[in-house]
């Protein structure tokens, strides 16, 4: 029986560690080729696309690029079609949190958040698609925040590029989904990664646990499934949605 991925070419931004990590670790089990894009952990991303290639069911490359750039994106599609000559899934996990009230946030900040998760995502996508062909897959990652009824102030700038993120897919969805590809979000909860974790005490990271029925946040292996199911064949008719991973959090 043939691996559900095997032939197929993925690229995830963002993956040397946390959730971006468990989904190439994913795909590569079900047969992918994957890119690992990383920013400044070569030693980590090397590590893991040796530990994937010694596997033997896929096959890993890791590829330094600032995909907080347009530039730097587009640097990484490139050396993905010049290492594998095609693609067929693209996962945007790479994003940027900074949290800040109103009144200390700057038009830095913002052009930021907005670049890194959005914008670069937009132009690597509109790079990305002539070479995506039918049954290709585009993710971006979301938050579960845009649904929560009570967002906290310090998470402006994060939950307005998300937000817009969620209407890209709408769209792409559309655009892309006439010939084949499918466009869909990835809204996890709080997961136990170095980005949840940046600036957090541990009373702060309980409280987001305690937000959650089983009392505790998702490990990013809890994410990845969730990803690769989307990036098989048998997801074909899903487009256009936002997939929340969250455990309940936002019930």
């Amino acid at each position: 029986m043939s691996l559900p991925l095997a032939g197929k070419v993925a690229l995830v931004t963002g993956a040397a560690k946390g959730i971006g990590a468990s989904i190439v670790k994913r795909f590569a089990s079900d047969g992918a080729s994957v890119v690992i894009n990383y920013l400044s952990s070569s030693a980590v991303a090397e590590e893991l696309a040796s530990s994937i290639n010694a596997q033997g069911t896929g096959k890993a490359i890791a590829v330094q690029a600032d995909v907080s750039t347009v530039a730097g994106g587009k640097h990484l599609l490139d050396e993905t079609l010049k290492v594998f000559g095609k693609l067929d899934i693209l996962v945007f996990n790479a994003g940027l949190m900074k949290t800040n009230i109103l009144a200390n946030i700057t038009d830095e900040d913002f052009d930021k958040h907005f670049d890194t998760n959005v914008k670069v995502p937009l132009f690597v996508t509109q790079a990305a698609l002539p070479h995506l062909k039918p049954g290709g897959r585009v993710m971006f990652f979301s938050t579960s925040l845009t649904k929560n009824s009570a967002p906290p102030p310090n998470y402006l700038l994060y939950i307005s590029a998300k937000g817009a993120v969620e209407h890209l897919v709408r769209v792409l969805a559309k655009d892309l989904g006439a010939k084949g590809v499918t466009v869909n979000a990835i809204c996890p909860g709080p997961v136990d990664t170095d980005l949840f974790r940046e600036g957090k005490t541990e009373q702060q990271i309980q409280f987001f646990a305690n937000m959650h029925p089983q009392k505790r946040i998702a490990s990013p292996d809890e994410v990845a499934p969730i990803v690769a199911f989307l990036a098989r064949d048998e997801a074909g008719w899903i487009n256009g949605e936002k997939m929340f991973v969250n455990g309940g959090f936002n019930v």
